[in-house]
């Protein structure tokens, strides 16, 4: 028994002595023990994360209120400048309304739904609805003639508006453009003004040219028409009583050039316009800015408030003051007139 109780004695302690060379033995060279663990000096802490402005992107929503060449370009020069400032940092949500105001609202509300980081409004329907939706949103008008007149404000001149809303304006001199419908139509007595009168900034850029050009010794008067329900029978008017028309930067006309060149050419009624989109569509001279330049000011603003650069209650309404005597050359031709020196041909 005692030999056994030996024996017994002397394998217990082997087995101990085995047990404790198991757990202290040496640790496998890959084992994750802590000090060779990614515990922060390695891990993706911040100065090597995607963060800051490597990281940022930009979404925009364009709200166009109709499909014609002024705004088209405009919204052209307003994507190119801003892709050319931040690459592929910044994507949109084009949409088009139409022509119809009431889808300027929906548009913009979808915007707020997916949380843009800034709204361009392209023509005043497009900024009077995206203005009534936000006013935290930054909104840049574009081809907009006077934000005074466009927002109802109690001044119509074009400065630092402050707030979420600035932008660029479409407005050509009037003062000058009277003066080349005098160059060239001296012998003219009756002026048409045609315009609809369903847009604020047509009514106020016909109320101050008329100023000019009465004061030249011109006649003029106003025809106005509400929609294009209208606009054939008040277009015919103005050709049956006038020597010249003359239609500002009127949405509702740029979009059907087509229906008042169908009237004022076989009546052989000269049209001076507001802007290249309505003289190529149905007149005969403008002194017309660049939309698409237009559009590109406008895209090199919003590049600066959407990286911090400048901040859009600070920002001043933005002029192209790059102005071009323009003619169209086929309804010159059909009308028999010769441009002077100094105009250039509209492209066809």
């Amino acid at each position: 028994m005692k030999k056994l109780s030996k024996l017994l004695a002397v394998l217990l302690a082997l087995s101990m002595i085995l047990a404790l060379a198991a757990c202290g033995g040496t640790t496998d060279p890959g084992e994750n023990t802590g000090d060779d663990a990614n515990t922060g000096d390695d891990a993706n802490t911040g100065d090597d994360a995607n963060t800051g402005d490597d990281a940022e992107t930009y979404y925009v929503g364009i709200c166009q209120l109709a499909p014609h060449p002024a705004l088209d370009q405009a919204t052209q020069g307003f994507k190119d400048a801003l892709v050319e400032a931040l690459g592929d940092k910044v994507s949109f949500d084009e949409q088009n309304a139409g022509g119809e105001t009431a889808n300027c609202t929906t548009i913009v509300d979808g915007f707020i739904s997916e949380k843009v980081d800034l709204i361009l409004a392209n023509a005043t329907p497009s900024l009077t609805a995206a203005a009534s939706a936000t006013d935290t949103i930054p909104i840049l008008g574009t081809a907009i003639t006077n934000y005074g007149v466009a927002l109802n404000l109690d001044t119509t001149e074009d400065k630092v508006l402050g707030g979420n809303i600035s932008g660029t304006s479409d407005l050509a001199p009037l003062d000058q453009q009277a003066a080349m419908l005098q160059e060239l139509f001296p012998d003219a007595k009756n002026v048409g003004l045609l315009f609809c009168s369903a847009e604020p900034n047509s009514v106020y850029q016909v109320e101050t040219i008329k100023g000019y050009l009465e004061g030249m010794g011109y006649t003029c008067t106003d025809y106005a028409f509400t929609d294009v329900n209208d606009l054939p029978a008040v277009t015919q008017s103005a050709c049956d009583s006038c020597d010249v028309l003359y239609i500002p930067t009127d949405n509702t006309a740029a979009d059907n050039t087509e229906t008042i060149a169908n009237i004022v050419l076989p009546a052989k009624v000269p049209v001076v316009a507001g802007e290249e989109g309505i003289c190529k569509g149905c007149g005969v001279a403008t002194l017309s800015i660049s939309y698409y330049e237009l559009g590109q000011i406008t895209g090199r603003m919003a590049a600066d408030i959407l990286t911090g650069k400048t901040s859009v209650s600070e920002s001043a309404i933005g002029f192209d003051t790059t102005l071009d005597k323009m003619y169209n050359a086929a309804n010159c031709e059909a009308l028999g007139l010769t441009m002077p020196e100094g105009y250039k041909a509209i492209a066809e």
